[in-house]
């Protein structure tokens, strides 16, 4: 019984788990967000070392560097735990010390205090009866006047064309390409920093900017299968629009692609004439 028992269990489907990708085969999150990078203090820097020789490794390597920057993180989290216990028990001591206080006081001087009370509640609610008048009729057609008045002026405002946008600023250009603000959003997304096309003329370029401007022609209009240009309603697409971002003609057709790529590979030739010069 027992071996068919082991059988079984060894017979019995594994579950998948999701092979994770190892920490040094990653990309660094903070580095895709922008923000900079943390480094550790020259006594963690020590610990690590230490605790690479004491397991044979050699040093520097990311697994000693974790090990101590984790170490230190969890000794700040029991830290602030101590000290928000201490507050607590402070708080809950106090609140115990005026409980006692309130409690020895006399009684006779709570009712005392209480009876005095009473006697100005009294008092005030008399004057305030006395000092009661009734209301005129002009000041009751006045009221309904305002209140008129106001009503119409918040279905004015509800029903006026024009309202303050809430909307965040467009991160596409309708003319192509994209905005400032779409280039600071993709950066923080995806930790890329895009650049504006290049407009110049090819004699005011310099020679990066050859590159760049015939490298993007080549890519976009240079490829064997161009996407659609114009979509069913004879519109161009963004593909297509692309181009006025470079300073170049939205092509409508696939020959004035082609063209654009044909002056994309020009200008990278004459970039490299220009850095051959150089060179020589």
């Amino acid at each position: 019984m027992a071996k068919s028992s082991k059988t079984s269990a060894s017979k019995s489907p594994k579950r998948k788990t999701a092979a994770k990708k190892a920490p040094w085969s990653r990309s660094n999150p903070r580095k895709r967000g922008g923000k900079p990078a943390k480094h550790l203090s020259p006594a963690k820097k020590a610990a690590a070392k230490a605790r690479a020789k004491r397991a044979g490794r050699p040093y520097p390597n990311l697994v000693d560097n974790m090990a101590v920057a984790s170490k230190a993180k969890s000794s700040t989290s029991s830290k602030s735990k101590a000290s928000k216990a201490k507050a607590s028990k402070a708080k809950s001591a106090k609140a115990k010390s005026s409980k006692t206080k309130s409690a020895s006081k006399p009684k006779s001087a709570s009712k005392a205090k209480s009876a005095s009370k009473a006697k100005a509640s009294k008092r005030k609610s008399s004057s305030a009866k006395t000092a009661r008048k009734k209301p005129s009729g002009r000041s009751n057609a006045s009221k309904k006047k305002s209140t008129g008045a106001g009503s119409r002026k918040a279905a004015a405002a509800r029903t006026s064309p024009i309202r303050r946008s809430s909307r965040r600023p467009s991160e596409k250009d309708p003319h192509g390409g994209l905005t400032a603000a779409g280039r600071k959003a993709f950066a923080e997304r995806e930790g890329a920093h895009l650049k504006p096309g290049v407009t110049k003329k090819a004699s005011e370029m310099s020679p990066a900017e050859m590159r760049r401007k015939g490298s993007w022609a080549v890519r976009f209009y240079g490829r064997a299968k161009l996407p659609a240009l114009q979509d069913k309603q004879g519109r161009p697409t963004r593909f297509a629009l692309s181009a006025h971002a470079w300073g170049e003609p939205v092509p409508r057709t696939e020959a004035a692609a082609r063209k654009i790529a044909a002056k994309g590979e020009r200008l990278l030739a004459r970039y490299r004439r220009v850095k051959d010069k150089g060179a020589a």
